[in-house]
């Protein structure tokens, strides 16, 4: 599948809790997603400070984008991240998720998240499992 289907990145551009974080969909191919966001006020923890949970968000939602373009539909199993660096407070964060490995079964994930000067301020691992039902998403 080299080329992904109009219809499977409307799909994954317009889940309800990436829409509601507002995250962008910028690039998707085979087995590789980059998005980004744009911190706001509301991606704040108690500290004031971007919330580390905004930033696995949006790990876990590139490494759906691109494990979902193999062909068929795969959920997660078991995420891994490291935070490197604090996220900024304003500006963005970019995330890129490159499949490592897609077996029948299984499929391994290599995530990253960039600040606006390019700077990783984190990296992660993700598996997925290719999910039973297999008529919610089509590609």
């Amino acid at each position: 599948m080299s080329d992904i289907a109009p219809e499977l990145r409307i799909s994954l551009e317009n889940t309800p809790y990436a829409r509601l974080l507002g995250f962008r969909l910028l690039e998707l191919s085979e087995g590789y997603a980059k998005v980004a966001v744009t911190i706001r006020p509301e991606h704040f923890s108690f500290l004031e400070t971007t919330d580390g949970a905004l930033v696995m968000s949006l790990v876990d939602y590139a490494s759906a984008c691109a494990v979902n373009t193999l062909g068929e539909i795969r959920v997660g199993l078991q995420f891994n991240i490291n935070f490197l660096a604090a996220a900024p407070a304003k500006g963005e964060i970019t995330a890129e998720a490159k499949t490592a490995h897609a077996g029948r079964r299984i499929a391994v994930v290599d995530m990253s998240v960039a600040d606006n000067t390019g700077k990783i301020i984190a990296k992660g691992t993700s598996t997925a499992i290719t999910s039973q039902n297999q008529a919610r998403l089509k590609s």
